[in-house]
């Protein structure tokens, strides 16, 4: 005898291969998802094999081989599969892999560097959840003066946007005309977290560039190219 395990959509949607677990309940909320031709309500729950889930009237595609893969963003482009200002997105940059994965996380516009994509929803979830705290370093080129004393406080708990961040591991790359090159070490990756901290201590920052997250490091993966993650690689990850 066969029982239907129903589960939530969010979790569905995102196994799919669609969007992350955070943007489907953010779809739901909105009133952009239905099941069986009713509008969907968020902890609404439903069987993935019997019920037919609609997101803007598109059928969910099938769950096929699960993609992990690496991209070096370039600066000017919105880490997004569809940009609805008309901004050049990332989805760009991996037209030629043949299958449809999305962002694990996010870098701003004007940032570059390592950025995971992927179709597997609970795995892109697992890594941007935050108690997960999966650590990530950026480059940072940075304009200001005192550069030990601005390096010294970055280190210490800082309070941002009413949240208090954990101690970030800062080393002074090197020194540079008018200001220096950082390496910045953050565990929450709240929303500009590397830039809004500079700006905290009195440095300007005129490049960012993630080079790590989870283990995993850039390396000499050209801006603009993509590669898929090894065995061993995906092991760190989980």
């Amino acid at each position: 005898m066969n029982v239907i395990m129903a589960e939530r959509l969010q979790k569905i949607i995102a196994a799919a291969g669609l969007m992350s677990r955070r943007t489907a309940e953010e779809y739901i909320s909105a009133g952009r998802v239905t099941v069986n031709g009713r509008i969907a309500a968020l902890g609404d729950k439903a069987d993935a094999e019997k019920d037919r889930i609609l997101v803007d009237g598109r059928s969910l595609p099938s769950t096929g081989e699960k993609v992990y893969i690496m991209l070096n963003k370039p600066k000017g482009y919105v880490t997004s599969m569809k940009d609805e200002k008309g901004r050049k997105d990332v989805s760009l940059l991996v037209q030629e892999l043949g299958a449809r994965v999305y962002p694990v996380g996010r870098l701003d516009m004007n940032s570059e560097g390592l950025l995971l994509m992927t179709n597997d929803g609970d795995f892109a979830n697992r890594l941007t959840h935050p108690s997960h705290e999966v650590t990530k370093t950026y480059y940072t080129w940075v304009l200001g003066k005192n550069i030990p004393q601005a390096v010294e406080r970055l280190g210490l708990p800082m309070e941002l946007d009413g949240y208090t961040l954990r101690p970030a591991q800062v080393e002074t790359v090197k020194l540079l005309p008018g200001g220096a090159l950082l390496s910045i070490s953050i565990h929450e990756g709240r929303n500009r977290q590397v830039r809004k901290m500079c700006q905290a201590v009195g440095l300007k920052v005129t490049r960012l560039k993630r080079v790590a997250e989870g283990g995993l490091e850039l390396g000499d993966l050209a801006p603009g190219k993509w590669r898929a993650l090894s065995g061993e690689e995906l092991d760190k990850l989980r």
